[in-house]
């Protein structure tokens, strides 16, 4: 293993990330790479997907944005068909928002997507290579993780 100083390693990140990212994006064929919905909408219907609705407070929260932030997002999603909104049937003032089957679709299509497309580019470098990417992947994603909590 080759050992390099972090200063080096942060120079070599920054050349490849962007790579990475227009790559992994040209091979993508649905609607968040052709323009249709922003990167934090499709976050927002990731979100929805896993937990099948949300108030706005928390979606907000999730978003690290205002609710104000949040309403506008969601009203879009709401004009484009991708989000239903309703309201809490114990409290009016709460609005509570959830994926119309567009929505829904979006999610699934793109997950699939991604992940034949893992399978393709991964498949190509040894489960040795592949262990240890996603041991670091996840040590990172903990990393991210606590440091997020520490905030709160």
């Amino acid at each position: 293993m080759t050992s390099i100083p972090v200063n080096a390693f942060a120079d070599k990140l920054n050349e490849i990330i962007p790579v990475l990212m227009k790559e992994f994006a040209r091979r993508q064929k649905n609607e968040l790479f052709r323009g249709k919905i922003t990167l934090a909408q499709f976050f927002i219907l990731a979100y929805l997907y896993h937990e099948s609705s949300s108030n706005m407070t928390d979606l907000a929260r999730f978003m690290d944005v205002t609710t104000a932030a949040i309403t506008g997002i969601v009203s879009r999603l709401v004009k484009a068909g991708y989000v239903l909104r309703q309201a809490d049937p114990k409290d009016r003032r709460i609005i509570n928002v959830k994926l119309a089957p567009k929505g829904k679709s979006v999610v699934e299509k793109v997950n699939e997507e991604r992940h034949h497309m893992i399978i393709d580019i991964f498949g190509r470098i040894s489960e040795d290579e592949r262990g240890n990417y996603l041991n670091i992947l996840t040590h990172i994603k903990d990393i991210l993780v606590s440091e997020r909590k520490e905030e709160k």
